[in-house]
């Protein structure tokens, strides 16, 4: 009985390799189209500041938002968001006219935290 109790209430012994908690921090966002309305399918790229190729792509949901998990920090990234729209002229999707938005933000993320940033694509 005693030894139970050793065992249990000695931290090195007890649940020992069991933590699988990982850190990391966040990048959440919305993506906002130029009516400043959420943007659904708009693609995000995020990548390290300094590297050119993309680490990361998403595409925003319905209600405009994306969040990626990334390494804690300190560091520093850049969130680029495109997305190309049709124009609408009398109720009727037009098709053959497209517009091409994007945006672009830094974030920094010093440790284990959540940083909530929002993407007002225009052309």
């Amino acid at each position: 009985m005693a030894l139970a109790v050793f065992l249990f209430s000695n931290p090195s012994y007890a649940g020992k390799g069991q933590n699988t908690e990982k850190n990391y921090g966040l990048i959440f966002g919305t993506a906002y189209g130029p009516d400043d309305r959420p943007l659904y399918g708009a693609k995000v790229e995020l990548h390290p500041l300094g590297k050119k190729n993309p680490h990361w792509e998403l595409l925003s949901d319905h209600r405009g938002e994306f969040a990626q998990r990334v390494p804690p920090g300190p560091a520093d990234y850049v969130v680029l968001a495109t997305a190309e729209v049709v124009l609408v002229e009398n109720g009727a999707p037009q098709t053959h006219k497209k517009k091409k938005l994007k945006a672009e933000s830094k974030v920094h993320i010093e440790l284990e935290e959540r940083k909530d940033i929002s993407l007002h694509l225009k052309e």
